[in-house]
């Protein structure tokens, strides 16, 4: 089955030292999922569906799982960056 890149809405915050953590994926049904936890962050590519960023593992729901963080190229400007997951074809 393939797989595709799917951006996702991300609440998340920035802790005194700067570093990025998401508490809650808003899936594109309208779906609120809380992170339970954040029990790594990487840089890493997506093996299955491309991709450079950084590499969340989450856990939602009793399950691991990874979010990535795709970050803007450029230094300027608003927007920092996009939240995807690996996602399914339909």
């Amino acid at each position: 089955m393939e797989h595709i890149k799917v951006y996702v809405e991300v609440t998340a915050s920035f802790r005194s030292d700067g570093l990025l953590l998401p508490r809650e994926i808003v899936w594109e049904d309208g779906h609120h999922y809380e992170i339970d936890r954040v029990s790594d962050i990487r840089q890493s590519a997506s093996a299955k569906v491309g991709g450079q960023g950084d590499r969340y593992t989450i856990v939602v729901c009793g399950q691991p799982k990874y979010l990535f963080f795709e970050r803007n190229a450029s230094i300027t400007g608003n927007n920092i960056g996009r939240w995807f997951v690996e996602g399914r074809a339909q």
